[in-house]
């Protein structure tokens, strides 16, 4: 994974003579690895939002089946060829070729510290080196090439006037006017970035799809990522200034392709992009993950409090019209009265007459007399 990579660069030095310029050689290779990767991945990209209206008409008509949604947006991709994953290879291969580029030049600028030092001094002493100075022992490529033989043993790795072997940061740390000069090249690396970013912006300035801070987002990300390289050592801003330029020029081919008259694949896009945000408005709400949530979630809470009125009206209702019946039916209950007291309706406990209600009425009442 890295002796191949590190084998064409010490070829390109062989041939150029020149660190710089046989890192910015390998950053030609490995972008014409990743061009056809970067057009399939950008085709993918608008075929998917040519189809931005049928794919908004079949989140409206399955937006309460998350399963029927799927398979019909998976046969909708297929039925055009379209395979949402495509976007992703570019992205993807980022991130190793970051990994090689990073271990490659940091081993050729290796040098052995601590216990690792010593190791190396006794190699020089069994060899027959007298005190010997151990700097650079480069790593991954063959001990025989041009390339190693011009770093072993060194200090710097001197290129267009710049030591590619330090940090920027640590060179402005030594010495401020210095480090200046390396400061400024990661500032011209920010600022083809976001030449970079802009060329994209301008083609998504013609599309509604992507909103402003989007748009503000994708052009300052960039930017941000060109000074976190004054951490890096300088060969690898080297690297990338060289790729940002490639990357400018793939951008305004992909510009005059894709973008180039009206019926192109990325007009077509952009126009379906417009109808797709059109429908999103007069459904009421955009077409993302959030406000497809609130719109299912506002139904179901009014059909909620509707429910709870139906539910509690009714019952309401029926109290009122069974009252009557509920009043015949509690009085028409048999209860057993208190002893010796009268009951409405006039009748003692074992159902005679009561003493109130007798013709003579009751003794202790004639007593009293």
């Amino acid at each position: 994974m890295f002796e191949i990579p590190a084998g064409l660069l010490s070829w390109f030095y062989g041939l150029t003579h020149n660190y710089a310029a046989a890192i910015a050689l390998i950053a030609v290779v490995l972008m014409a690895v990743i061009t056809p990767l970067t057009l399939k991945s950008t085709k993918g990209m608008l075929e998917m939002q040519r189809l931005a209206p049928e794919l908004r008409k079949l989140q409206q008509q399955h937006r309460n089946d998350r399963t029927k949604l799927n398979e019909e947006t998976m046969k909708l991709y297929q039925e055009h060829k379209v395979n949402p994953m495509s976007s992703c290879l570019p992205l993807l291969a980022q991130m190793p070729i970051f990994i090689i580029m990073f271990r490659i030049l940091h081993g050729l600028t290796y040098k052995p510290r601590g216990a690792a030092s010593t190791v190396a001094q006794a190699v020089y002493a069994a060899a027959g080196v007298e005190n010997p100075e151990v700097g650079f022992l480069p790593r991954y490529i063959s001990t025989n090439s041009e390339l190693y033989q011009s770093l072993v043993n060194r200090d710097e790795m001197l290129s267009i006037g710049l030591d590619l072997s330090k940090t920027p940061i640590g060179v402005l740390s030594e010495s401020f006017g210095t480090g200046l000069i390396y400061v400024l090249l990661v500032v011209a690396l920010g600022g083809l970035y976001f030449l970079q970013q802009r060329m994209i912006a301008a083609r998504a300035m013609v599309s509604p799809t992507m909103s402003l801070a989007q748009q503000k987002l994708m052009q300052y990300l960039p930017v941000v990522f060109a000074v976190f390289q004054v951490f890096f050592i300088t060969g690898l801003v080297i690297y990338y200034a060289a790729q940002a330029v490639l990357r400018i020029a793939q951008q305004a081919y992909i510009t005059r392709r894709f973008y180039g008259h009206d019926e192109s694949l990325g007009r077509q896009a952009q126009r379906a992009g417009e109808h797709a945000r059109e429908l999103a408005k007069e459904d009421g709400g955009g077409g993302g993950f959030l406000s497809q949530a609130r719109r299912e979630l506002a139904p179901s809470k009014n059909g909620g409090d509707s429910a709870t009125t139906k539910l509690t009206t009714p019952d309401r209702t029926a109290t009122k019209r069974t009252g009557n019946a509920t009043t015949a039916a509690t009085s028409s209950k048999r209860t057993t009265p208190p002893k010796n007291r009268p009951t409405p309706s006039g009748k003692g406990p074992s159902g005679r007459p009561a003493a109130a209600s007798r013709p003579g009425g009751s003794r202790r009442a004639k007593k009293k007399r």
